[in-house]
């Protein structure tokens, strides 16, 4: 037996900042700049003219879609380009001419590439063929794929049971290849699907689902448009998916109005420099009314207070609650405005830390209006208390009737953009009987009836030896969860770990005993065989289903589809001895499609149905049916406040995304919006905790939090003063990922605490 070799992996890289300039921040988004930033990332990656040609062709009928977020497309995209900055960004970083090949590999070490930053990690370039570290090198070297493949199967055979196996996707993987992957999973034997929802909207999802029948939102981007009042909780579209800010402009103009609620005033939600029109850049469109800077984690409070004083106005005879769809549509609501009462304003003020005024303002403009759509993301959803943020949202749609008409509903705001088609298509550690009923009706196999592992679980049984082998459909896990370094011990106690990725990250790096890198074609190259180009299906964050076609070459004639990976993987397991032919799906996927039409309903026809700008998966909320829900009535709920118990000294953290980002892809080290430039390894503080503290501007400091009598620290961070409310701070993911606990995590739905973190900043030793 080959020996194996402890690798010195660094989770962090080597700490060195790299030069902070700080600048006032931004009062509008694009515009000028944001094309200008564009450009020079597109050139720079892929050269002028095939940035052009590549960028004309995205989130275009018949073209491929953005392989960044998962905001949809109108129904005519616009003939200037219908793709943002940060889209320009993604595409740039997956049609890079820069290559991570073989000899990369054997120039750099794991080791070695583990000291670089997140940044020049991803500036390695495109993976070209499969490679495997074995457990006796430092170097990964060449594979086949047969070879990976049989790898793959013989690890997966010594298991001792199927649930020793952890199958991880990511959002940007297809409808298709997700379909096939949730497939091959049960019938291995398991239901540990978990996925990047987990982490993200699992809180909408759970919320959504108990108190409205389905975990998705309502809208449609044209019911944005036709929105009185759009409330923006919890999320900065500005950078995390800019093409919203189109949408929200729309509102504006048809009269509109447009509340903010954020810890940070963000550059994106003050003004919006449409780049497709000369008046759009020159002049812009101030897009929020009334901005409410709600501290960390108080949205209940706040909304239970709007609420409240909504209700005082009902009760004096005021038409401000829509009592003929409460009767009608809903149940609960008089243990809710029994609840209600209970609260006391001043308290609820105090907790939210909003200014009366404000209040006062937000409550006029709500209480005429009954097309009211509120948006959320992971402000809302990343905390102990995640869920209940989303049903108090629900509760006030409810309240005013603003469901299932147009202008009016739920808008959770996905990230990655094929995360929701991932859930609908079967990928989930939950376990439906009714899927399960269909997959043994169609493919002739009895499912696994035990409830798989979510992220957080998942992470737990590698660590404590339940789990050994760890197979990721895309993503940078490592990076993207809580609790780097527990995260990381938990994937080296695996014998193995796969990678299927466009590019490298430091999943690639903490590994294993042994592992494997099996590189797929993005989003944007075209998937030719037997000289048949093939499309693919995804599912916006608005429940539509449309086509996805690449343009470009792809960057190696190694690389294969995800289906053909995952059809491979299955082959290779089963070797022919099983009901579903893998293989034939893998090269078909009109015959993947089909399959998911005989399995899922609403893709009925998906097929034929996904030209053009595709079709809209059903949504019983439109309808206002709630059959599905305790006596068919949607349900409000009774929630209570957050509550944080602080020490001295002690603040509540949250981590964001610098503009150049997207997730844990680094683009490049500038947040302009906020005025930081060429640093990430920064705090962002209110200048009254900085004196309370005795800390000065750009201090050294490192972060730290004590959960369970377990401290976890982030070292060597720079002080920035920021208009943040008292007693929070702000800072990048994933470098502060390491000082949340693993085993803290919203109840119900087990997303982790990502957005409110109790934490110190520490004055570092002086050395000697």
């Amino acid at each position: 037996m080959a020996k194996t070799v402890k690798r010195n992996i660094s989770l962090t890289g080597t700490i060195n900042f790299t030069g902070l300039q700080l600048t006032d921040p931004k009062t509008y988004a694009a515009g000028l700049p944001g094309i200008k930033v564009a450009l020079e990332h597109s050139f720079k990656e892929m050269g002028g003219l095939e940035a052009l040609k590549t960028l004309s062709k995205m989130n275009q009928k018949e073209g491929f879609d953005c392989p960044g977020c998962a905001w949809p497309d109108p129904e005519e995209p616009s003939k200037l380009g219908e793709y943002c900055e940060n889209g320009a960004k993604a595409l740039a970083e997956e049609a890079t001419y820069e290559k991570a090949d073989a000899d990369f590999f054997k120039k750099f070490s794991v080791e070695e590439i583990s000291t670089w930053s997140d940044f020049k990690i991803g500036k390695s370039g495109r993976l070209t063929s499969p490679m495997v570290l074995r457990p006796d090198s430092i170097h990964y070297e060449p594979i086949s794929w047969d070879a990976a493949f049989e790898l793959i199967a013989d690890e997966l055979h010594l298991l001792d049971h199927p649930d020793e196996g952890i199958f991880y996707t990511s959002g940007r993987s297809s409808n298709e290849a997700a379909f096939l992957y949730g497939l091959f999973v049960r019938a291995f034997g398991t239901n540990n699907m978990p996925d990047c929802s987990n982490m993200c909207h699992e809180s909408s999802g759970v919320g959504l689902s108990e108190t409205l029948g389905i975990g998705k939102g309502s809208v449609t981007l044209e019911d944005l448009h036709e929105a009185e009042v759009v409330m923006v909780m919890g999320q900065n579209p500005g950078t995390n998916h800019p093409r919203m800010l189109s949408a929200l402009e729309a509102c504006k103009k048809n009269g509109g109005k447009i509340i903010s609620i954020n810890p940070l005033a963000e550059a994106g939600l003050i003004r919006f420099k449409d780049p497709q029109s000369v008046s759009g850049m020159l002049k812009g469109t101030s897009l929020t009314d009334i901005h409410l800077q709600v501290k960390i984690n108080q949205d209940v409070a706040l909304l239970k207070l709007l609420m409240k004083k909504l209700a005082v106005r009902d009760a004096k005879g005021e038409k401000v609650f829509d009592h003929e769809f409460i009767n009608t549509y809903t149940e609960g609501y008089e243990s809710f405005l029994t609840d209600l009462k209970e609260h006391n304003e001043s308290r609820l003020l105090e907790l939210c830390g909003i200014r009366e005024d404000l209040i006062d303002q937000t409550v006029d403009l709500l209480a005429g209006k009954g097309k009211i759509i509120i948006c959320w993301a992971m402000g809302l959803t990343q905390h102990k208390n995640g869920v209940a943020n989303i049903k108090e949202c629900v509760n006030l749609l409810l309240l005013k009737g603003s469901l299932g008409k147009p202008g009016a509903g739920t808008c959770p705001v996905r990230g990655h953009s094929n995360v929701q088609g991932d859930r609908t298509v079967g990928i989930m550690h939950h376990v439906s009987t009714a899927l399960n009923q269909s997959l043994e009706k169609v493919f002739g196999f009895n499912p696994p009836t035990e409830e798989g592992l979510d992220t957080v679980h998942a992470i737990q049984a590698m660590h404590e030896g339940k789990a050994k082998v760890f197979v990721a459909l895309g993503g940078n896990f490592v990076s993207a969860v809580a609790d780097t370094q527990y995260t990381a011990d938990a994937l080296k106690n695996c014998t193995l770990t796969v990678q299927i990725s466009t590019k490298l990250n430091r999943s690639h790096l903490v590994t294993g005993k042994t592992a494997l890198i099996l590189p797929t074609l993005g989003r944007s190259e075209k998937d030719v065989k037997n000289g048949t180009q093939r499309f693919l299906t995804v599912e916006n964050s608005m429940g539509k289903v449309h086509r996805t076609k690449g343009v470009l070459t792809p960057k190696s004639d190694q690389l294969k589809s995800e289906p053909e990976i995952v059809a491979g993987i299955a082959e290779g397991y089963f070797k022919g001895n099983h009901p579903v032919d893998w293989e034939s799906l893998g090269y078909d996927y009109n015959a993947i499609r089909d399959k998911i039409a005989a399995t899922i309903s609403g893709f009925e026809a998906v097929t034929e149905k996904s030209k053009g700008s595709g079709f809209y998966l059903p949504n019983n909320v439109r309808k206002l049916d709630f059959s599905k829900l305790s006596n068919g009535k949607a349900q409000f709920s009774v929630c209570k406040v957050a509550e944080h118990k602080m020490k001295d000294n002690e603040l509540l953290l949250m981590t964001i995304r610098s503009h150049d980002q997207f997730n844990t892809t680094i683009y490049g080290l500038d947040d302009r919006y906020r005025g930081v430039h060429n640093e990430r390894r920064i705090i962002f503080m209110n200048e009254a905790d900085m004196k309370t503290q005795n800390l000065e501007k750009l201090e050294v400091v490192d972060l730290s939090s004590n959960y369970d009598e377990t401290r976890r620290v982030a070292e060597q961070f720079l002080i920035v003063p920021y208009d943040i409310p008292k007693g929070n701070i702000a800072a990048y993911f994933p470098e502060t990922n390491m000082i949340i606990p693993y085993n803290h995590f919203a109840d119900h739905s087990n997303t982790p605490i990502s957005k409110s973190v109790i934490v110190r900043v520490e004055k570092r030793a002086l050395s000697s």
